[in-house]
């Protein structure tokens, strides 16, 4: 595709626009490996190329029974399986103790917890 670009470039009139035939292989090629890795090897404009990508193929349009899919898909994580267990302990110089058994749960601010702890 790029050496009949080439090819074209070095025949053509000065000025002259590029022919519809390269046009449209230069869309075959977008949709297979994108709008600016085609544009950036084949040397055209980005915003021609996708111009042109979009009057061939129309996105389609959102709703029911025209095969198009939702606009919006909420994925929800799996519930997690044998949540994880932890044990933390903190004992300062003057003999003060805080221990903390986290199990089954989302781990709390720790660095506040402790902060709190030295602090305190």
């Amino acid at each position: 595709m790029r050496r009949r670009f080439e090819r074209w470039r070095q025949t053509r009139p000065v000025r002259a626009r590029i022919p519809d035939s390269l046009w449209r292989l230069a869309v075959k090629m977008a949709r297979i490996h994108g709008i600016h890795q085609t544009s950036k090897t084949l040397r055209v404009n980005y915003y021609a190329l996708k111009r042109r990508l979009e009057e061939q193929s129309p996105p389609p349009l959102a709703g029911p029974g025209n095969g198009a899919g939702a606009a919006f898909v909420e994925l929800v994580p799996p519930a997690s399986i044998g949540l994880g267990e932890c044990v933390l302990q903190w004992e300062d110089a003057g003999g003060a103790k805080m221990r903390v058994h986290l199990k089954g749960v989302a781990a709390p601010d720790l660095i506040g917890l402790s902060r709190s702890f030295w602090e305190g």
